[in-house]
């Protein structure tokens, strides 16, 4: 399909969509171009980013606690998936009991139970498995902190004990998705060859996978769940990383939708019949400070100058109105947003005197290096964003070099720490990894937790605080929502009174749907469903 290593970097070659069309005459199939430079990892945990899960994650798997994805106008909920319901033990609120769901198979026909989701946990969390699975481990292990043993009960019951008493648990278990034990057999025990003839329980099968350039997606007919059966025959993920050509590519017809349009193009998109559909994300694209030993981000007063030197309002114009500015983790809508005494705006004046203060000026800058990814889901326009705020820097005395990375290579960074690898040779100081805050884990513990310093969990500046560390344990042992809530208003407040982020943008998850596109929901969530596409 024109797809090299550089992915889209020419027009789509009409002669390779024709031939894929030749395989699918007289189904339904949709062509979706998606912003990542590979197809991500088929074989039960995807890479790339939570932006992926709606690729190669909900599509072929499902997971044990399912999101609410099929509504636009509210947050979704945690709801049954593989399991039909969970609870902690009132004795021990470490030890939670998941009750399977019975019926369920795996596209190679096997049945799923206790069994299955005992050697799922084992190819991720237990090195010693003879089918662990490194490459998959890297991406979920992160997202399971809190799990320290886990054991079956019966064919259709699990017991997870967690290392502490962690209210907040279930959310992780969003990200555990289960892949066939006995598809990984039948194929000798290969995961290279499971990638291109994966068996999950989900909605669609892979029908075909070219690294790179697409992965073919059809109806799964006997799925599970008839309220999530997919509307389409065939969606085609077409491989397109580059803003521009993406977007031409829907403008001329190889294309039937896009994530992450090109904002400049949005009048010629909506002239050729497209829509623009965006919605409230809880997501916020912003910088990972270091706060290591010779980091200049532990100085406050400079954390705080690069926050009041950007101009949120014309970051969102240069989007075209695709996001909202970001003045904390999250939205000041957010039941954890609390009352913050600093306030994330722009005032040069006050950023160039704080610069100045701590040692530095416009003269004599301040001199360090960020990494920052070429694109991909969630990381919006990327370039152009990171070098308005180069520039916006540089006038209060902050210059700032970019290692520019292809996505995966910026997740490995900021899984490593900032004290990692990758970011030590590169003599790096900050991580521009955007993220979900969709819950309490996601938006705040991950990160401010002392016990989640990287490569353990993704505390990527190594922040370390008592005062931070009580909150957060008072509220996983808290199992009332309004004190929950109520805990992370102070933590919020806290992270934004220290300015622990430089933080700039809330994403809207906008995606161009082609004239014959229907029946789209775009949940309020990273997670989004393809099977209401029509």
């Amino acid at each position: 399909m024109g797809a090299g290593a550089s992915g889209l970097a020419a027009p789509l070659m009409p002669e390779a969509i024709g031939t894929a069309h030749a395989q699918t005459a007289g189904e339904r199939v949709l062509r979706y171009g998606i912003s990542m430079a590979d197809i991500p990892q088929t074989t039960g945990q995807p890479d790339r980013g939570a932006g992926a899960y709606q690729f190669t994650g909900h599509t072929i798997y499902d997971p044990l606690v399912a999101w609410e994805m099929n509504v636009a106008d509210r947050p979704g909920k945690l709801m049954p998936g593989l399991a039909t319901s969970w609870e902690s033990d009132p004795a021990d609120r470490r030890k939670w009991v998941f009750r399977l769901r019975a019926g369920v198979k795996f596209h190679d026909g096997s049945d799923f139970d206790a069994d299955a989701v005992i050697w799922n946990f084992d190819k991720v969390l237990n090195n010693q498995a003879p089918h662990f699975d490194q490459r998959q481990a890297a991406q979920v292990r992160p997202r399971l902190p809190s799990v320290a043993s886990y054991r079956r009960v019966d064919a259709m019951t699990v017991e997870v004990t967690t290392r502490a008493v962690d209210s907040f648990f279930p959310y992780q278990m969003l990200w555990f998705l289960i892949s066939s034990p006995a598809q990984y057999a039948r194929l000798g025990n290969s995961w290279e060859r499971f990638a291109n003839e994966p068996s999950g329980t989900g909605p669609f099968r892979l029908a075909r996978l070219v690294p790179r350039e697409r992965a073919e997606l059809v109806r799964n007919t006997a799925y599970w769940d008839p309220t999530r059966m997919p509307k389409v025959d065939r969606i085609m993920l077409v491989v397109a990383p580059e803003t521009t050509t993406r977007s031409n590519a829907l403008i001329s017809g190889q294309l039937d939708l896009i994530e992450s349009p090109a904002p400049d193009l949005l009048p010629r998109l909506r002239q050729s019949g497209a829509r623009i559909v965006e919605n409230v994300t809880p997501h916020v694209w912003n910088y990972h400070l270091s706060l290591l030993e010779g980091s200049p981000w532990r100085d406050v007063r400079l954390r705080r100058a690069a926050n009041l030197a950007i101009n949120r309002d014309e970051v969102v114009a240069l989007l075209n109105g695709l996001a909202k500015p970001a003045v904390g983790v999250v939205d000041p809508s957010s039941p954890w947003f609390g009352r913050p005494e600093f306030q994330i705006k722009t005032d040069l004046d006050a950023a160039r005197r704080l610069v100045r203060e701590a040692g530095f000026s416009p003269q004599n800058p301040l001199r360090t290096r960020f990494i920052v990814p070429t694109g991909g889901s969630g990381q919006m326009v990327s370039m152009p964003m990171n070098e308005y705020i180069q520039s916006a820097w540089r006038e209060v005395g902050i210059q700032v070099e970019f290692q520019v990375v292809e996505l995966e290579v910026l997740y490995t960074a900021w899984r490593q720490g900032a004290a990692g690898e990758i970011s030590r040779a590169g003599n790096i100081t900050a991580n521009n990894v955007a993220y979900l805050t969709s819950d309490p884990l996601y938006a705040f513990i991950r990160f401010f937790h002392s016990n989640q310093i990287a490569p353990v969990g993704v505390n990527y500046g190594h922040y370390r605080d008592a005062e931070m560390d009580r909150m957060l344990d008072a509220a996983m042992q808290s199992f009332d929502v309004a004190e929950q809530d109520a805990i992370m208003r102070r933590v919020h407040e806290k992270a934004v009174n220290e300015a622990l982020w430089v933080f700039v943008v809330h994403d809207t998850n906008p995606k161009a749907l082609g004239r014959n596109v229907r029946g789209y929901v775009p949940a309020q969530h990273w997670f989004q469903d393809l099977t209401t596409l029509a």
